[in-house]
């Protein structure tokens, strides 16, 4: 990737942090483009001098798309949302860039897409995912596909989320308890990205599903959660009936659509190429959510260490 121009649309989010720091650590010039660049300059120091560059772009203008991956030697769509118009961020967005990239001859795609993505999916967000896939390979067969897992990391709003609720609350109700995650260090599929992009001959039109070394439910997840902060509330399972009233409430953080996503495991589908088919070993939860779940222990760094 040394020297290579690789453009990242929405590059300034949770995820494209961490895929901007690999690529600047491998070498690549670095475009970020998303609808305010301005929110992304904290990414400036992570590389040399002239190595980052700041681009207005968004991926439901597509007159903005042509501009951001002109003279790239590859992009990576790192849009998704659980909120808004999903046809236009998810469908028509992605074709239009994928079109772009076409045409502006760029030598590698990476379209990250989700586990779950099928357009045949009960919910409009794996509906949309799967639709958006098939887009971006009609406009460019030889992108590569990632369906990232749940993602962890530092800045994420999963792990974080819970952390903040069982810190706070001496009852905390667990939706689907038994429904599967198989969480991915956000660290993990920056390495993705970078190995699907330096090797396009080998990893492009093919689909990769990733997730970390560990399964948990999504009870499992809150008491490991719990124990890494050394808190002790009480969990209750909710049953599906009153789940599904309580997805419809406004201020609860599970939307019907989101409901109807729990309701299936989100985990690696068997036989699946993964992590491992593109050289990277998966980083464990308890390896590296220790160091910033501290902010949620009673006594923050001064806390008695826990066993997680």
């Amino acid at each position: 990737m040394k020297d290579k121009l690789v453009t990242l649309i929405g590059g300034g989010g949770f995820l494209g942090r961490y895929v901007a720091q690999t690529l600047l650590a491998a070498g690549a010039r670095v475009r970020i483009a998303q609808r305010d660049p301005r929110e992304a300059w904290f990414l400036k120091p992570l590389g040399g001098l002239g190595q980052t560059q700041f681009v207005a772009a968004d991926i439901t203008r597509p007159d903005t798309l042509a501009r951001a991956v002109a003279g790239s030697d590859a992009v990576v769509n790192l849009v998704g949302s659980f909120t808004g118009d999903l046809l236009r961020i998810h469908v028509d967005g992605p074709q239009a860039l994928a079109r772009a990239a076409r045409e502006a001859g760029v030598q590698a795609l990476v379209h990250v897409s989700a586990i779950g993505a099928n357009a045949d999916g009960d919910s409009y967000y794996a509906r949309t995912k799967g639709e958006g896939e098939a887009a971006v390979r009609d406009a460019f067969p030889a992108a590569t596909i990632l369906r990232p897992s749940t993602v962890f990391g530092r800045e994420d709003k999963f792990i974080n989320m819970f952390a903040g609720m069982i810190a706070r609350l001496p009852v905390v109700p667990v939706l689907k308890p038994d429904t599967r995650f198989q969480p991915v260090f956000a660290g993990d599929v920056g390495d993705a990205v970078v190995a699907a992009l330096s090797d396009p001959a080998t990893y492009g039109g093919r689909t990769f599903e990733l997730g970390g070394p560990d399964v948990f439910t999504m009870m499992e997840l809150n008491q490991w959660i719990a124990r890494a902060i050394g808190r002790r509330p009480s969990f209750v399972r909710v049953p599906d009936a009153l789940g599904g009233v309580l997805a419809a409430v406004p201020f609860i953080p599970v939307s019907p659509d989101q409901w109807k996503l729990l309701q299936k495991d989100t985990v690696v589908t068997p036989g699946a190429e993964g992590l491992t088919a593109l050289g990277i070993t998966a980083t464990p939860l308890a390896s590296v959510a220790p160091g910033w779940l501290v902010r949620y222990q009673r006594n923050g760094r001064f806390a008695r260490p826990t066993a997680a």
